[in-house]
């Protein structure tokens, strides 16, 4: 099994993420567009994931980029594109 460098920040980050769980109005108002996983599977195919980030190939163009979630409730949020698409 490879060690992964990032595992210790991203445990860091997703208690982070998941102490403040937020409502959709308020990830909305931090972050611009929020999605449910409905909403996720419309727009984007996943690729990866590692919590608390999935990578994503959004449908409308192609461009590969990472959303972060929340658990409880799940929802996806701040996507950035792959500073490789460009």
């Amino acid at each position: 099994m490879l060690d992964d460098a990032t595992e210790a920040i991203r445990r860091v980050q997703q208690a982070a993420i998941n102490a403040q769980r937020a409502d959709r109005e308020r990830l909305e108002a931090q972050h611009g567009q929020v999605w449910d996983t409905n909403q996720l599977a419309d727009d984007f195919d996943v690729i990866g994931f590692g919590a608390p980030l999935v990578v994503v190939v959004r449908k409308q163009d192609r461009v590969t980029g990472s959303l972060y979630f929340q658990h409880m409730p799940r929802f996806y949020f701040g996507f950035e594109p792959d500073v490789r698409n460009g």
